[in-house]
């Protein structure tokens, strides 16, 4: 598959990685090709994927990833250009500067955001309840970390669980694009786990069924 990813930064660079040992075709776009982050990761990159400009990432990809950081994801959406009918996987989530909290919630979310920016794509909210560490490994021991996905269409939600699926997390259907607003503040509990309790990032959320 096809996958442009906009945004260059650890989880960005983390599953474009994963993706390309799985034998998918990765195109970055940066706003800057040639910044030094960007360079940097060319060269960890080699021949697993190639980097170019936002525009051309979102026009190769037959699933676009969006792993910007919040304050930037609005202009790197009008840097695509048209998404309309492109799936794209929103693992934004927007946190204040300070990570001390989310800038959107509870009557709406990043993700519906994120859709009303990207008139016309089909949104699913997913990788971003979970830090970039277990995105290049999501097992502890013989349990799959769960990954939460939602969106409104049902055929973009089943690609984005695929891919999910690829990397070795259980997906789990939350429900429509809605449930970014439930979404979101889990990934703001994992972050304060991780980091304000001190806890590390070697932690994950499980679903459990009895």
């Amino acid at each position: 598959m096809n996958i442009g990813i906009i945004g260059a930064g650890t989880v960005g660079g983390t599953l474009g990685r994963a993706w390309a040992r799985r034998g998918h075709q990765i195109l970055y776009g940066a706003r800057d090709p040639s910044e030094g982050r960007v360079r940097e990761l060319r060269e960890k990159l080699g021949a697993d994927a190639k980097v170019g400009t936002v525009a051309g990432a979102a026009a190769f990809g037959e699933v676009i990833l969006l792993a910007t950081p919040w304050s930037g994801t609005e202009q790197a959406l009008r840097s695509a250009g048209n998404l309309s009918g492109k799936i794209v996987l929103d693992a934004t989530n927007p946190l204040k500067a300070d990570l001390s909290g989310l800038a959107l919630g509870h009557t709406t979310s990043g993700g519906e955001q994120v859709a009303a920016w990207a008139a016309g794509a089909k949104v699913v909210k997913i990788f971003n309840t979970t830090g970039f560490g277990n995105m290049e490994n999501p097992k502890y021991g013989e349990t799959a970390a769960t990954m939460f996905y939602c969106g409104d269409d049902e055929a973009a939600k089943a690609t984005g669980a695929r891919l999910a699926a690829d990397l070795g997390f259980e997906p789990v259907d939350a429900g429509p694009l809605a449930q970014a607003r439930t979404l979101e503040p889990l990934a703001l509990l994992w972050i304060s786990l991780a980091y304000f309790q001190k806890q590390g990032p070697n932690i994950a959320f499980k679903l459990l069924r009895r």
